[in-house]
């Protein structure tokens, strides 16, 4: 009799851990335990395949596969349209959603001050901020211009003597980028300055002659600098950055320009998305930075590691929408 009431107990005992092992929920106290994650996760870059944000995405899904961080499939979809405004919008139809994992980087901020969008990052759930590259100021490989400074000189004279070019809009990311150099070179009548905006390809722009200096990413450049086709006259980190080619290419302050402008890269969820979510995305997203595998990428497409969690970002965040402001009210955008 004592042996059947032993075996009785210890079946009553593992009744509520088989159930959470299968994800029926409740614990002994009456918490609800959730299974997550559970069914495979929705990855997406607002933008077409082959730009920064579709490399950032497609590098933390096969990171996290290949470390076996996250144990359900991690598929990358491309969902493009205005600048990453339209996928934004889409986001909001999803509130307290779990699966859908974005990617954004300034434009986020940029597309809500300047009109594009009414929503802005205080409409998602921000994750983590995880990598940075920078700013490049591209010419053609013949071009007169020899330096970063040549070309301020020339706007200081004339603000309509170089045209700019970039794939973003009038007040996104390539624009305002440039415009932050600009100012702190001391050059005025910002908003005079012509920049012409490009779907995709604006290197071919430069190169055709169709623009004099094309504002863009450096990790976006560096196969036509390396072949030649195109010359970086500075770009804005605090220092040099990579190796080779990319660790020959002057920074703007090294130029006389003390300014710097970091295009940094970070994951978002959708908007009220639930604690136990978001909890599980900051252990494993923390663990994922330390990795071989993830640091192996940093090095191999020349991004710096920045990375903060959700709370930290979202603090970041306010304080550069603040930096923003100052360039947009400038040129008149807001």
């Amino acid at each position: 009799m004592k042996k059947c009431s032993i075996i009785l107990l210890c079946l009553v005992m593992a009744v509520p851990f088989a159930l959470m092992a299968n994800g029926s929920t409740e614990s002994a106290t009456g918490e609800k335990q959730v299974e997550y994650p559970k069914g495979n996760f929705d990855f997406v870059a607002p933008s077409g395949a082959g730009g920064g944000w579709d490399l950032t995405i497609r590098t933390v899904a096969k990171t996290l596969a290949d470390t076996k961080l996250v144990g359900v499939s991690t598929p990358v979809r491309n969902a493009p349209g205005a600048g990453g405004a339209v996928h934004l919008g889409t986001l909001q139809t999803k509130k307290g959603d779990t699966k859908t994992i974005t990617v954004y980087s300034p434009p986020i901020i940029f597309f809500n001050l300047n009109g594009t969008s009414k929503y802005g990052f205080r409409d998602t759930t921000p994750l983590a901020r995880l990598i940075a590259d920078y700013a490049a100021f591209v010419v053609k490989a013949d071009s007169p211009y020899k330096s970063i400074m040549d070309v301020m000189n020339a706007l200081k004279k004339d603000p309509k003597s170089v045209k700019i070019g970039g794939t973003s809009a009038a007040g996104s990311m390539d624009h305002v980028q440039f415009l932050i150099i600009a100012r702190a070179a001391g050059v005025k009548n910002l908003n005079k300055i012509d920049y012409i905006a490009f779907d995709s390809d604006g290197a071919t722009q430069v190169m055709g002659g169709h623009i004099d200096l094309f504002s863009t990413s450096l990790a976006d450049v560096m196969g036509l600098v390396t072949s030649g086709d195109l010359r970086v006259l500075a770009q804005t980190a605090d220092r040099r950055i990579g190796t080779g080619a990319a660790a020959e290419i002057p920074t703007c302050i090294e130029s006389g320009i003390n300014e710097t402008f970091q295009n940094w890269r970070g994951l978002f969820g959708a908007p009220e998305m639930p604690e136990y979510a978001v909890a599980y995305w900051e252990k494993t997203l923390s663990e994922m930075v330390k990795t071989p595998e993830w640091k192996a990428a940093l090095t191999k497409y020349g991004w710096d590691n920045v990375y903060q969690n959700g709370p930290e970002f979202e603090k970041f965040l306010v304080k550069t929408e603040a930096d923003y402001q100052v360039i947009l009210k400038e040129i008149g955008i807001i």
